[in-house]
C-alpha cells in the first residue's frame, strides 16, 4: 500500500496544473487568470517571462485546486483564442521523454557537440 500512497501523492501535486502555450505577448497573469477562472478556483498562475528582455516568452501555467476543473478547463480551452492567438492547453510535468522541455534540451547539448566535432574537423584539415 506504501508505494500506490506515494505515487499517488506524488501525482496530485501536479494534478490540477497546466501548461499553456501559443500565447500572445500581449497576455499577461490577469489575462490568463480571467481566461481560466470560470473553470475553477486557481491557486496559481503565471505567465513565463524572458528574464533579459521583460516580455511573456508566450507560454505560462494555471493550477487548479480541483483536478477535475483542470481536465474540463484543458478540454475546453484548448484551440481556443485568447487576446488573438491560438493556444494550446496540456498537462503540465508530463513524464520525462514526452515533455517538448527534455527535447529542447538534448537538441541544445547536439548543437554543443556539433561545435566540437567542427573544431575537430579544422585540426585534422590543418595537420
Amino acid at each position: 500500500a506504501l508505494p500506490i500512497f506515494a505515487t499517488w501523492s506524488s501525482a496530485m501535486s501536479d494534478a490540477g496544473k497546466l501548461f499553456i502555450g501559443g500565447l500572445s505577448f500581449s497576455t499577461d497573469d490577469a489575462s490568463l487568470e480571467a481566461a481560466f477562472s470560470p473553470y475553477g478556483a486557481l491557486t496559481n498562475c503565471a505567465v513565463v517571462m524572458d528574464r533579459e528582455t521583460g516580455r511573456s516568452r508566450g507560454f505560462g501555467f494555471v493550477t487548479f485546486e480541483n483536478p477535475d476543473d483542470a481536465a474540463e478547463a484543458m478540454r475546453a480551452m484548448n484551440g481556443v483564442s485568447v487576446d488573438g492567438r491560438e493556444i494550446r492547453v496540456d498537462r503540465a510535468g508530463k513524464p520525462s521523454g514526452g515533455g517538448t522541455g527534455s527535447r529542447g534540451s538534448r537538441g541544445g547539448s547536439g548543437y554543443s557537440r556539433g561545435g566540437g566535432y567542427g573544431g575537430g574537423r579544422d585540426y585534422y584539415g590543418g595537420g
